[in-house]
């Protein structure tokens, strides 16, 4: 198509190129350095993306932005990447035991909550059924990204985080379903179909999305591993792509892509591929720029002089989910597991909202659903009050309750750590077929003090080694080191690997 007839139709340009990239690249800059200010708040990031959004939309900076459409199209794109990053980080170790109350709590706890909701909805909001039972299943779906942002400060058990994964990772699936349906009925009430029908098609489209992504992730997995390439950066760009393919896959014959995505992305991350740690770093910077793009987009779409209507509704809404709805949803879905109580009440307290729901709340704008507006201002200020009341006392929550350990391990990724703000170095060594490393024990190594040799590789295994470790051709050592003598200890490996073990009796080292 002819250039100029695009400009005539108010197309993208490259004259909108540069203040566009202005914008963004300081919008970006803002939401990294307020991560900070979370951490030091206890506030989830969410809240700050959105203020941003806000600030720079038409209440503030005067950016004019109301597509409700495009808000949706990148918003479930959004989506894929944020499940894809959950899925690559999780640990199948760390979940396993959670996967049944987690699959629970993702179905017959949704349809609880949204049950509960919508009764509220019907009688204390004098809704009608289906408009009722909409809001309800907007709201059901909890945010993994609003709940680990807070739990990243609390050192919980594992039966308990794990759960939290599992929970955000299977649920969203379900939701996405039952709000298409329930806002097409709103648009058209010759489409609404009996319980059992969308029951029926739910499941349907939740086991192929399943299979789908299992086999999408596995067969890709197989692939990944044949064509591994030299370049973890590629290699990370091949795995990413496999997850959005298996959102595409399954949404193309009509199953749930979101299910599909997510479990291809777990059988992928918790494979034995090459590039673990590249990949895993990689799709944390795609998800945090997935979260940041979207909550600032949200913001971007708020109009604030709308939504002082909806914050009574709002509150009355909220606690019915706070005090009754989520609650209730962890006692059923979780008693049959014989789960502690303690961990019950943190559970209902954790179920934090976010950008699920508020991308949710402009499917009744985009399928035509009239008179609805006012769902999207109602579900973004009760996105961002209760999460206000919420995110900062989970930490005292999970004291009280005594749910929290005495100590916090973390998986840290080599790509993704702050090596400088340990003093730490890392030194790969790779024992050469000449080099006089092979028969030298690792004490002989004699590295300075701060130094160690934390990890051999050989022949394809890795163990941790012993002061009486032989080195053997072929080898390859991990060293750490501090920053302070990282120097010294190449030189010490140097002079060793050119005259073996007494390197350095004859001042060579």
């Amino acid at each position: 198509m002819d250039a100029t007839f695009l400009a005539e139709q108010g197309a993208f340009t490259l004259t909108d190129l540069t203040p566009a990239l202005l914008v963004g690249s300081l919008v970006l800059l803002v939401s990294v350095a307020a991560v900070r200010l979370s951490v030091k708040s206890g506030l989830p990031s969410l809240l700050l993306y959105l203020a941003i959004g806000l600030a720079i939309g038409e209440s503030g900076l005067g950016i004019q932005f109301n597509s409700a459409e495009l808000t949706q199209v990148l918003g479930y794109a959004a989506l894929v990447l944020i499940l894809a990053e959950g899925g690559l980080s999780t640990s199948w170790q760390g979940i396993r035991a959670s996967v049944a109350p987690a699959a629970v709590l993702a179905t017959v706890g949704v349809v609880i909550s949204i049950a509960v909701v919508g009764v509220a909805c019907r009688y204390l909001l004098d809704l009608p059924w289906v408009t009722a039972l909409l809001v309800g299943a907007i709201l059901s779906s909890t945010d993994a990204a609003a709940v680990f942002s807070v739990l990243r400060r609390v050192p919980l058990p594992r039966r308990i985080t794990g759960l939290l994964e599992a929970e955000s990772g299977f649920n969203d699936a379900p939701v996405v379903i039952l709000v298409t349906a329930l806002a097409t009925a709103s648009a058209d009430p010759s489409h609404t179909a009996a319980w059992w029908v969308l029951g029926w098609h739910a499941a349907v489209e939740l086991a192929g999305g399943s299979l789908i992504g299992l086999a999408i992730g596995w067969l890709g997995g197989q692939f990944m591993r044949r064509v591994a390439s030299g370049s973890s950066g590629l290699f990370s760009i091949g795995v990413m792509s496999l997850t959005v393919l298996a959102y595409a896959s399954a949404a193309v014959v009509h199953t749930s892509g979101f299910i599909a995505c997510y479990l291809a992305a777990l059988v992928l991350g918790n494979m034995a591929l090459p590039h673990r740690p590249a990949v895993r770093a990689f799709a944390t910077s795609m998800g945090w720029f997935a979260q940041i793009g979207l909550f600032v987009l949200l913001g971007l779409l708020a109009s604030p002089p709308d939504m002082g209507n909806q914050v009574g509704r709002a509150v009355v809404i909220g606690l019915v989910l706070l005090l009754v709805a989520r609650p209730l949803s962890v006692l059923v879905s979780t008693t049959p597991f014989r789960m502690p109580w303690r961990d019950q009440a943190f559970l209902s307290w954790a179920g934090l909202r976010g950008a699920v729901p508020v991308v949710l709340a402009t499917v009744p704008l985009t399928v035509g659903a009239p008179n609805l507006d006012w769902i999207f201002d109602l579900v973004f200020v009760l996105v961002v009050v209760f999460t206000l009341v919420q995110g900062p006392t989970l930490p005292w929550i999970a004291e009280r309750l005594g749910v929290a350990d005495a100590y916090q391990t973390l998986d840290l990724a080599v790509e993704s750590t702050p090596l400088e703000e340990l003093g730490a170095e890392l030194i790969q060594v790779q024992v050469g077929p000449q080099s006089h490393l092979h028969g030298v024990e690792v004490f002989e190594l004699r590295l300075p003090q701060g130094a160690n040799v934390t990890l051999v590789v050989r022949n394809g295994g890795g163990f941790v080694p012993e002061p009486n470790t032989t080195i053997r051709r072929g080898d390859q050592l991990l060293i750490v080191a501090t920053s302070e003598t990282k120097a010294r200890v190449e030189r010490r490996v140097r002079a060793v690997s050119q005259a073996g073990r007494l390197a350095g009796w004859r001042n060579d080292a």
